[in-house]
């Protein structure tokens, strides 16, 4: 009998992290849940995961600017299940500043959650992943790990680096039946875009249509944000079978963006 695969998913009690959970759950797999929240609104994704057809779903609250509360998570993951043969890292945040303003506790929020706690997830998960001859990194980057814009030094210093990073691990873990890859979705409509809209609306002193139309998807090709669903559907793609022969890639899911 074919034990059911355990996907942990950092940044998943929303948007594109739970998206992902809910893909992976409606597979049959094992989920670790990752995020902050109400009590009650982390029992009912927790219930609806396993309603979607997952087995088993753990929770943590594990804070990924903290190193050893990564490490306990990666531990319990361990002990519960046994394995994690997928790790999806999701969890960021933003922050929007002109450089000289920027202040330096955000620089290194950013940083620590965007880069470092996917590098201490993958340095505690792959010794497993090895052992099993077999593991799935999934890097969730953005658009901005391979372009530029104003104002976001520490998130595309911090995208940038995570595609960076995932070619590393995707060239050390190739003889393990590892891949690694990043995805690098353009603008997504999940609570962190429409924090930006609502500041770049005051910033700009302008609508916030006016900013969506204007600002946020003027770069892109395709007028309409990504959905969550794409993402999430490429996430599963790549954990798959077909693609045992795609590693240290990243995909673009923006619109055309970076076409430029």
């Amino acid at each position: 009998m074919t034990h059911p695969k355990t996907v942990l998913i950092t940044g998943s009690t929303s948007g594109i992290g739970l998206g992902i959970a809910e893909k992976f759950a409606s597979q049959g797999m094992n989920i670790i849940v990752n995020g902050f929240g109400p009590e009650k609104e982390i029992k009912k994704i927790c219930d609806d995961l396993k309603k979607a057809g997952s087995p088993r779903v753990m929770y943590s609250d594990a804070d990924m600017t903290k190193p050893s509360d990564i490490d306990h998570m990666c531990a319990k993951a361990l002990q519960e299940f046994g394995t994690v043969d997928i790790l999806v890292n999701n969890a960021g945040i933003q922050f929007v500043s002109p450089i000289e303003d920027f202040p330096d506790h955000k620089w290194d929020d950013i940083i620590a959650i965007n880069l470092s706690s996917a590098f201490h997830t993958t340095k505690h998960l792959i010794k497993a992943m090895k052992a099993n001859d077999w593991g799935r990194i999934i890097n969730i980057a953005s658009a901005h790990g391979l372009v530029a814009s104003p104002y976001k030094s520490a998130y595309i210093a911090a995208k940038h680096g995570l595609i960076g990073m995932t070619k590393t691990i995707a060239l050390e873990a190739a003889d393990h039946g590892i891949t690694a890859n990043s995805i690098c979705p353009g603008y997504v409509l999940t609570p962190l875009v429409e924090n930006q809209i609502s500041d770049q609306a005051k910033a700009h002193n302008m609508s916030e249509d006016d900013v969506v139309e204007k600002v946020i998807l003027a770069p892109q090709a395709v007028k309409k944000f990504a959905k969550i669903e794409e993402i999430a559907e490429l996430a599963a793609f790549l954990a798959g079978d077909a693609a045992q022969g795609i590693t240290g890639s990243a995909y673009s899911i923006d619109g055309g963006w970076t076409a430029r």
